[in-house]
């Protein structure tokens, strides 16, 4: 009987494929990836519907941190060490800028086409009829479509908002008011706002502005936009740039799924598991440790049981805390009972062409935006992805359109319950009446549902602290993720909480407050 140790790792989305690797990087400690679904990647898996392939909400690779801008490149190399006008790449590493050089990825059994791409990133608002630059400008073109009566408005509302800001942040609304003015929080950002999470910003916390808005404002804008026309040297990391003005970044050949199935290629490789279709139905936990893992296998519907010497989970902490056995207090179940998640539906299309077209016929005939934010309040339509100008790779003929329209739901809610036909028409109906297809020139097109894709900071959000603590004194319990910590982390900062939970195991350390740090610490933390 070995005497190996292993971890029940509960989730194969970033955090939880993080952990694993780690865990065989540097560790004697087995991991067992539990999946409920068939992929890897969670929310940053890639669907492929006869090889056009879809990203699910868009997922940029760049990071703050060192350690995850090296670790992607030992899964996957840059491609080219150029930026699109044939200037060196830098990337910034240790406090140093050093050029990118093509190199093979850490395991030799890559393929040629394993590899990260640089991509210019270009976004903008879709308001009115009319195109706005993101995050907005003081542009000419801003000021045209604005009106110059408008333009002035939102420059006074910011001068008083600045003079006199709202004290004690509460919510949402006045995150935003604080740091745009309440006459551009009310064109730009109230309407898209609650499309996105169905209620309003009032009953959103201010932590979810400081966490995914973090320190941009109107003077932050101005700033870089001023900068941006100056020469300079460009570096994948951008350490010194808001995150929301982030311009460059890196991109998995096909899509962020590529990602995450080289990496859980490496797992099984170095002597992991993972296995699918796995539903968690219990966690045994005894003197604060949990002992053994109850899954069912959905396709079999065969019941296993896995006993663990620790266990890492990125499960939503809803699930986690209804699995407890025993059964959690019911003060702790009723407050993660709470806990509110806003779903996800994603409308592939394929089309002739776009009915819009860049300004300038040196451009060609598809504009260059990865993706549109669609302000227009007659449609539900929440966001635009353009996948072709992700990569070209994620189109299978590049004289079509391949596109990804992106819905905020709840689940079982009229609209998630829709069929698919019905959902697909509303989706042609909609693009149409916004001008941006015809309809005749839609050629195919798929429906994908994602539940729980993102944890709202509204129902008992505020009353968080109180279930991680109780967690968090399962010793080796450890939360870890977007859904796991219940925290709208992006993809770098949800595999920085499981590298730190496997240090933590690794040093014997208990205590799970270096982990709930991640995100908030200064480099990525903005004053509220």
């Amino acid at each position: 009987m070995s005497d190996q140790k292993t971890a029940a790792i509960i989730g194969a989305g970033p955090a939880g494929l993080t952990a694993a690797l780690e865990l065989l990087r540097h560790s004697d400690i087995k991991p067992i990836v539990l999946e409920a679904s068939a992929d890897n990647g969670g929310i940053s898996k890639t669907i492929n519907y006869k090889d056009n392939r879809i990203d699910i909400g868009g997922h940029r690779f760049f990071s703050k941190s060192d350690q995850v801008m090296d670790w992607w490149q030992e899964i996957l190399a840059i491609e080219t060490p150029k930026d699109s006008n044939g200037a060196e790449i830098e990337i910034a590493y240790h406090n140093k800028r050093r050029k990118v050089a093509p190199k093979a990825a850490t395991n030799k059994n890559r393929s040629p086409d394993d590899v990260m791409l640089v991509r210019q990133r270009v976004s903008r608002i879709f308001f009115g009829g009319k195109f706005y630059d993101y995050p907005i400008s003081l542009s000419l073109n801003t000021v045209l479509n604005l009106g110059l009566l408008r333009t002035v408005k939102i420059g006074l509302s910011y001068i008083y908002a600045s003079l006199f800001p709202i004290k004690d942040e509460k919510n949402l609304e006045q995150f935003f008011i604080n740091r745009f003015g309440r006459e551009l929080y009310g064109t730009f950002f109230r309407d898209y706002t609650e499309k996105v999470w169905g209620v309003p910003c009032t009953q959103i916390t201010a932590e979810w502005g400081a966490q995914r808005i973090k320190g941009l404002s109107i003077t932050k804008a101005i700033v870089h936009a001023l900068k941006s026309i100056m020469p300079k040297r460009q570096s994948i990391a951008q350490k010194e740039i808001e995150t929301s003005l982030i311009e460059q970044f890196l991109y998995p050949k096909f899509g962020p799924g590529q990602m995450w199935d080289r990496v859980a290629d490496d797992i099984l490789q170095f002597g992991g598991e993972i296995h699918y279709h796995c539903e968690v139905d219990r966690i045994n936990h005894t003197d604060q440790s949990v002992s053994s893992i109850q899954f069912t296998n959905s396709q079999t519907g065969e019941n296993h049981g896995l006993p663990c010497d620790f266990c890492i989970s990125s499960m939503p902490i809803r699930n986690l805390v209804s699995s407890l056995n025993p059964p959690a207090p019911e003060n702790i179940h009723t407050l993660s009972d709470g806990l509110v998640y806003r779903d996800f539906i994603t409308v592939g299309l394929l089309v002739n062409r776009l009915k819009i077209r860049p300004k300038s016929p040196y451009e060609g005939d598809l504009i260059s935006d990865n993706w549109i934010y669609i302000q227009e309040p007659q449609v539900k339509l929440g966001r635009l992805q353009i996948f072709n100008n992700w990569s070209p790779a994620m189109v299978a003929d590049s004289n079509t359109v391949w596109l990804g329209l992106e819905y905020f739901c709840n689940e079982h809610d009229p609209f998630w319950s829709m069929s698919d036909e019905e959902i697909y028409i509303l989706a042609v109906k909609e693009l149409s009446l916004i001008q941006i297809i015809e309809e005749h020139d839609v050629l195919d097109h798929v429906i994908i549902k994602m539940p729980k894709a993102y944890p709202a900071y509204f129902g008992t959000y505020n009353e968080l602290p109180a279930v991680s603590h109780f967690l968090d004194k399962i010793e080796n319990l450890f939360l870890v993720g977007r859904n796991g910590m219940h925290k709208y982390n992006n993809q770098d900062h949800s595999m920085l909480t499981a590298m730190t939970a496997v240090q933590n195991i690794i040093n014997g350390v208990t205590t799970k407050d270096n982990i709930w740090q991640i995100n908030t610490e200064e480099e990525y933390h903005e004053s509220k």
